[in-house]
């Protein structure tokens, strides 16, 4: 686990940083980092997955082939998630922000534990499951902004995926942006940063 910022009980807010497969919590935090460079009082949390995969088949096998590692992974999100709300944030000043695999966690955690956050990234990933895989999904964002960032030549993440995602988080009350860049492949651009940091700015005071 990396942790940056002030202490929970001292921060503003609270960003959950989740990597991607073979990717480490120092590389996500590095991006939190970036995403936090002009906002104080932030407080970075980085869990690092066993093995560097928070679960072992892609995202788009059958939910039950992935566990019980995902629920595992599940459960660390939601631990953080629980601290910090302990220490004093409400949850609409907890950000979840996620790339690759980590960015298919964070919005798997939020689609299965709909409240309002204060936002949710999802760059370069989609819900968790088969593409048309009837979800039993119920609850309410309650508004919560939700991001999907994602590049049309992606080769892991295909856009029916992050599409179908969208219009799930869309049924759940959430409030969706997506955008598709022409031409980018499996990777985070300038303007998925600037958009992370408009979530930033947009949580409420405490």
């Amino acid at each position: 686990m990396l942790r940056g910022g002030p202490p929970l009980a001292r921060a503003r807010s609270a960003i959950l940083l989740l990597h991607g497969r073979g990717a480490s919590a120092g590389d996500i935090f590095a991006l939190g980092e970036e995403i936090a460079a002009d906002a104080p009082g932030v407080a970075l949390l980085a869990p690092q997955a066993a093995g560097n995969a928070w679960y072992p088949q892609r995202f788009l096998a059958p939910v039950a082939q992935n566990e019980p590692f995902l629920g595992s992974a599940l459960g660390v999100v939601g631990g953080l998630a629980g601290e910090a709300a302990k220490a004093g944030l409400g949850h609409e000043r907890i950000l979840l922000v996620g790339f690759s695999q980590g960015a298919c966690l964070a919005l798997e955690f939020a689609a299965r534990n709909p409240r309002r956050y204060g936002g949710v990234a999802g760059l370069s990933g989609a819900l968790i499951g088969p593409p048309g895989g009837a979800r039993d999904l119920a609850g309410d964002l309650a508004g919560t902004p939700v991001y999907l960032g994602c590049g049309d030549r992606d080769q892991h993440i295909p856009l029916a995926s992050v599409e179908e995602s969208a219009e799930t988080f869309r049924k759940l009350g959430a409030g969706v942006t997506k955008s598709i860049f022409t031409g980018m492949g499996h990777t985070v651009n300038a303007e998925e940063l600037a958009a992370v940091q408009a979530l930033l700015r947009g949580l409420p005071s405490p």
